[in-house]
């Protein structure tokens, strides 16, 4: 069984509450909790303590299906004693800029380039493969940064560090759009993964327990409607729309790229576009929310 160990720090509780041991997913599944933020090496090195051997590491807000195998077999026949997975990207502005030597070995690192410094667009994807010894190169007990202090320390002692390039799906779900625009991907089938909508699929649409779909109304896939969703005469959600359990749309209301956690309640003629509305929410009766928008849990929009 993978062995799987999330840093953790803020709102932990929520996190254990939903995913627990890791039994469902078929992984053990632990938790290294942070009194006070650890940085994303000094994180690592607190989480490690849970673990033995090699490591590998993954940001928590990126969603890919890179090939992890694949990048281990190009460590090993480097000889390198850690990876990075870069992946391209149209601006590397908001990014961790990574320039390689031909053979791939990492050449420097350059955290949220100006235009000006631009020289590649290959960017740091957050994935990671670590040789243990290399955790004694980060400080214990105060914060420090992968991308500003461990990675660049690497260099400087001139440690074999390699960055390993593949085709593969990639996306920083670190914004509410950002998440939005990845679960339309996963619609698309555009994310290689065995993971699927819970409920019965029919054509592209995967419908829960318990659905109720009045006379008139429509669903346009691919779409999700979590369990005992009830759509009423003339609503009308998708096409790649994800409805979470227990969320109702009145008559003639309309879902469009949409995400909508669970309980929400959407008002009749109400129209929804391209965004993203937390649990409990309330959409009143003809209201507009627009493309962008979030929409917080419980919130009323009149």
């Amino acid at each position: 069984m993978v062995d799987v160990v999330l840093a953790c720090s803020f709102l932990v509780e929520a996190v254990q509450a939903r995913l627990g041991d890791g039994r469902e997913l078929g992984v053990r599944l632990r938790y290294a909790v942070e009194a006070e933020p650890l940085g994303t090496a000094g994180g690592v090195k607190n989480a490690a303590a849970l673990t033995a051997g090699r490591l590998v590491v993954l940001n928590g807000d990126v969603l890919t299906d890179v090939d992890l195998a694949g990048m281990l077999a190009s460590h090993e026949a480097r000889g390198a004693r850690a990876s990075i997975y870069l992946t391209p990207v149209e601006d590397p502005t908001a990014f961790g800029l990574v320039e390689t030597e031909p053979d791939g070995r990492i050449r420097r690192f350059l955290e949220k380039p100006s235009r000006e410094q631009i020289s590649t667009n290959t960017i740091n994807a957050g994935i990671y493969l670590l040789e243990r010894e290399l955790l004694d190169l980060i400080p214990a007990g105060r914060a420090v940064s992968m991308e500003r202090d461990f990675f660049p320390g690497l260099l400087e002692r001139r440690i074999p560090a390699y960055g390993f390039a593949a085709r593969a799906y990639w996306r920083d779900i670190g914004s509410p759009e950002q998440y939005r625009l990845a679960q339309m991907d996963l619609l698309k089938g555009l994310v290689d993964t065995p993971l699927t909508p819970p409920g019965t699929r029919s054509g592209d649409v995967w419908v829960g327990a318990g659905v109720s779909i009045a006379p008139g109304a429509v669903v346009r896939g691919p779409s999700v409607l979590g369990a005992a969703v009830r759509l009423e005469p003339e609503a009308s959600v998708g096409p790649l729309s994800v409805l979470g359990d227990n969320v109702r749309v009145g008559r003639g209301g309309r879902v469009e790229e949409a995400v909508l956690w669970e309980g929400v309640s959407v008002g009749e003629a109400a129209v929804l576009r391209a965004c993203v509305v937390g649990s409990g929410a309330v959409i009143g009766r003809g209201a507009r929310v627009s493309a962008g928008a979030v929409v917080g849990e419980n919130e009323v929009v009149p």
